[in-house]
């Protein structure tokens, strides 16, 4: 039963996360048609410019992606550690690493008392798992298990790769959106070639739509960013518990770290989402609940939950838990 349960869960979070990334796809391909066609009263300059906008997209991210990671590390002050100084570490990682089929990745700690870890890396060849001293220090071993195999599913699902490819498509139509804005307030706008032939009134139309998509698509491909997010954090808990076959051990993690009040310094709203949980809290001036990249607490320990056909949370661990994470 949980085999299958699991394996459910993590089908129907892959089917959800690609629905969402035809979603956005098919946002940049609508807004580029509609701006080129509104511009230029054709089909073709509607091709045009969506290719363009992607490449130029693909263009900027290429160096995030072969450098991204290291970039990150760095600016999370994480050091390197080996089977010397820091061993039951290593051997944890080293469990979940061969459990997962995956390379053993390189390992960092982060000198700072609040629980948390986040994995990176463009593949599994290239993969390194951060984890705070606040973990190692608040967690057992069965609870530092859940962590870490949810960590290292992260890497075997290709969940960065799969991040990178909704933050072109998102990026792609944010810098579509503006340069289209740009042009139109500093008096390019429509050109009436059509308008000879009688084509002019819908490419009109097609212009003000695209107007209402440049100022609305951002947002809508943000939101739809944000579900992806969510949906491969969900799939990253079902394929741990795979690992493991302790969902108790991620639950007792997830409940311990949300409940823990020390914040993490060196997260910001730029690296928030590589996180095993929000590393930004609630009671924070820059915490945004509705920006936030992963799933509510309650609803993550409630589908580990089914998995081990356990009741949801009682009524009062709801309310001791909501509004923590």
């Amino acid at each position: 039963m949980i085999r299958s349960t699991f394996y459910a869960q993590q089908a129907v979070n892959r089917r959800q996360s690609l629905v969402l990334v035809l979603a956005v796809l098919a946002l940049l391909a609508v807004l580029g048609f509609a701006i080129g066609y509104g511009t230029s009263g054709y089909a073709e300059g509607g091709l045009v410019v969506t290719v363009g906008a992607l490449l130029l997209g693909l263009l900027l991210t290429a160096g995030s992606y072969f450098a991204g990671d290291q970039l990150v590390l760095a600016t999370s002050g994480a050091k390197e550690v080996d089977a010397q100084s820091a061993p039951q570490l290593m051997n944890v990682v080293q469990e979940m690493a061969i459990a997962a089929g995956t390379p053993m990745p390189k390992v960092y700690i982060i000198d700072d008392t609040a629980p948390n870890a986040f994995a990176t890396g463009r593949d599994p060849q290239h993969a390194s798992v951060a984890i705070t001293t606040g973990l190692l220090q608040k967690l057992d071993r069965e609870e530092l298990q859940g962590v870490l195999g949810h960590e290292l599913s992260h890497v075997r699902n290709f969940d960065i790769r799969f991040g990178l490819l909704v933050a072109v498509l998102v990026g792609s139509i944010a810098l579509l959106a503006d340069f289209f804005l740009r042009f139109t307030f500093w008096g390019g706008g429509r050109r009436s070639s059509r308008d000879d032939r009688g084509g002019g009134g819908l490419q009109a139309i097609i212009f003000v739509v695209a107007i209402v998509l440049a100022i609305l698509a951002p947002i809508i491909a943000r939101f739809v960013q944000l579900a992806v997010s969510r949906q491969r954090e969900y799939l990253a808990d079902a394929s741990s518990v795979e690992l493991t076959r302790n969902p108790a051990g991620l639950e007792r993690a997830l409940a311990k770290i949300a409940a823990d009040q020390e914040v993490l310094e060196v997260a910001n709203r730029a690296t928030a989402h590589l996180y095993f949980t929000n590393p930004i809290k609630k009671f924070e001036e820059r915490s945004s609940s509705m920006f936030s990249t992963h799933p509510a607490i309650v609803d993550r320990i409630n589908r580990l939950r089914q998995l081990s056909g356990e009741a949801p949370l009682a009524e009062a661990d709801v309310r001791a838990l909501t509004g923590l994470d």
